[in-house]
């Protein structure tokens, strides 16, 4: 709560700064601004701080991953073919895998068993009973 409060007390702050340079600096060297464009830019950049807002919110919610061994047990899917090794979404980041269980199609939803440095070991996901387990674990 105290974040979103403070992010529209330095909106409004940003909006007044706005106004005053628009107003008053911008005629003092002969720049006139009409108020629809004003009022333009007012709203422009009121939709900008609630997108950053959202973000930054999405973000700092996010479950930060420590170390790579966090990674073992949960899901993801596969971005690129693993034949044995590509791509894998985790945690709506970008790994690099190696398929445990053959080939794995892109789409597939698989799960990580281990890691070797800074790839992954996957195998496939059983039918959706895997992604399930994880995500109650995660928000638990």
């Amino acid at each position: 709560m105290g974040r979103l409060i403070m992010a529209i007390i330095s909106t409004i702050l940003e909006e007044t700064a706005i106004v005053v340079i628009v107003l008053w600096a911008l005629p003092e060297i002969g720049v006139h601004m009409p108020l629809p464009g004003l009022i333009a830019l007012m709203v422009a950049w009121g939709a900008f701080s609630v997108t950053i807002y959202q973000a930054g919110s999405r973000a700092l919610r996010k479950k930060p991953i420590v170390s790579l061994p966090d990674m073992v047990g949960s899901t993801g899917k596969v971005t690129s073919p693993l034949v044995p090794e590509g791509l894998v979404r985790i945690r709506g980041e970008l790994w690099m895998a190696k398929s445990t269980s053959g080939e794995i199609e892109p789409g597939r939803a698989v799960i990580v068993v281990a890691q070797d440095r800074l790839k992954l070991a996957v195998r496939a996901s059983d039918a959706g009973k895997d992604l399930k387990k994880t995500d109650s674990q995660r928000s638990g």
